[in-house]
């Protein structure tokens, strides 16, 4: 499966790295199809509009070196209830994912604790992703998504 601990334990030692304990942060961890692994941080900044989520540094790692992204992880620390939590993908990130197609593996928060995490393709995720709409009812294809 390309969603295991493995990558899980990527985006907490990318998150660990570049923010000690006790400080707030995330991370996120992009396996791909070769079977290697991107990692990244979000960019904060003073203005929120020009922040970027901590995944996507990671997908454009891989969209520059063309290369497909099969699993994505994210993970951010909650000082106030000394855990981890598993962030599923927001909106925007499952949009950038969807470049990647349906059967792409995301990890989102296990029901019971969100410290765990689950595995779930993005179709699973977003069930009525609007791209079909205008690709004769299938997902639309890499080449698709990049006219």
């Amino acid at each position: 499966m390309p969603l295991d601990q493995e990558l899980v334990d990527a985006a907490l030692d990318q998150m660990n790295r570049r923010w000690p304990a006790g400080e707030p942060g995330g991370a996120a961890a992009v396996r791909l199809a070769d079977g290697g692994i991107l990692t990244s941080v979000g960019l904060d900044n003073m203005n929120g509009g020009v922040t970027l989520c901590q995944e996507t540094g990671a997908f454009i790692q891989a969209y520059t070196q063309d290369r497909t992204v099969v699993a994505s992880v994210c993970v951010c620390r909650d000082d106030e209830l000394s855990r981890v939590l598993i962030l599923p993908p927001c909106g925007i990130c499952q949009e950038r994912l969807a470049l990647w197609g349906p059967g792409v593996e995301v990890a989102v928060p296990h029901p019971a604790d969100p410290t765990r995490w689950e595995a779930r393709t993005l179709a699973e995720v977003n069930p009525y992703y609007w791209g079909v709409q205008f690709a004769e009812g299938k997902w639309p294809s890499f080449a698709q998504h990049s006219e």
